[in-house]
């Protein structure tokens, strides 16, 4: 059974200290693999595309200033700017933050909604995880691999009007947090991603048409009370391969969640839509 230990309240400089600890393990490992890195992008379009996803710009949520997400906005359309047509060869990697940068004010982002430690404040940068998390879930549905991807140790939100599993995004905070993407595959792959007036859109592209057709599955769901009070919830997902006639070739496990709950399980309908 898996445990989730009550969380630790770290100093400030403690967190400062460990911010610039991972942060230089992360430059040098951005060195050691330069040569790796994804960095071409193409104005058109490869000819093929393997998935595509899209999700609302705007959510009501409580609590929550508006202008945070109108701010929000802003920084989708700088850090798309950054990686839309981006091209992945075979053997390349895809970092996010190498490609996007430090989310700074004096390149234009603006203060959006942030998770720390469990509760939602506001940062420069912050509602740039809506594109981590809708890359992420799009590659699933590609060959490609996934090598690094993380997630919020909080559940924050309920699942009111959710239409993907639990755990399924990729939480991003620069730099050390990263998401990363590797083409093993013999062809070349390229993403596209557009800001809308509605929606943040993305499609995964490649040179020649899919093989394969990926489906993701939730098992092993729970939400349990912890020895220390709090709840905590977890689940697997696991990515099913099926071949042109629909026979299921592989499934592998690509995910494993366990976070603490911010809200009271077991939400009526009526109140989970109010958060």
């Amino acid at each position: 059974m898996v445990r989730i230990e009550k969380p630790i309240v770290r100093s400030k400089l403690r967190s400062r200290l460990g911010m610039l600890y991972y942060g230089t393990a992360r430059r040098l490992m951005w060195i050691k693999l330069r040569k790796t890195f994804a960095r071409t992008r193409r104005s058109d379009s490869l000819p093929h595309i393997h998935f595509e996803h899209k999700t609302p710009l705007l959510r009501k949520l409580r609590d929550v200033d508006m202008q945070l997400q109108y701010n929000k906005i802003t920084n989708l359309k700088i850090a798309v700017n950054c990686i839309d047509g981006i091209v992945i060869r075979p053997g390349e990697i895809f970092s996010y933050w190498k490609l996007i940068g430090n989310p700074t004010s004096a390149r234009g982002f603006l203060d959006g909604m942030i998770l720390h430690n469990g509760k939602v404040i506001s940062g420069t940068g912050g509602g740039l995880c809506q594109l981590s998390n809708l890359i992420f879930w799009s590659a699933l549905h590609t060959p490609l691999t996934i090598i690094e991807r993380h997630r919020h140790g909080y559940d924050v939100f309920p699942d009111s009007n959710r239409t993907q599993p639990f755990g399924s995004g990729a939480t991003c905070y620069y730099p050390h947090g990263d998401l990363m993407i590797r083409n093993d595959t013999d062809h070349t792959f390229q993403l596209r991603l557009t800001v809308g007036e509605k929606y943040l859109e993305g499609q995964w592209r490649c040179d020649s048409p899919p093989l394969y057709i990926y489906n993701i599955v939730e098992r092993d769901h729970e939400m349990k009370s912890e020895y220390w009070g709090g709840y905590s919830r977890h689940n697997k997902l696991y990515r099913q391969t099926f071949d042109g006639e629909g026979n299921l070739i592989s499934e592998e496990l690509v995910v494993e969640n366990s976070a603490i709950m911010m809200y009271p399980p077991f939400l009526s309908e009526n109140n989970s839509n109010n958060i």
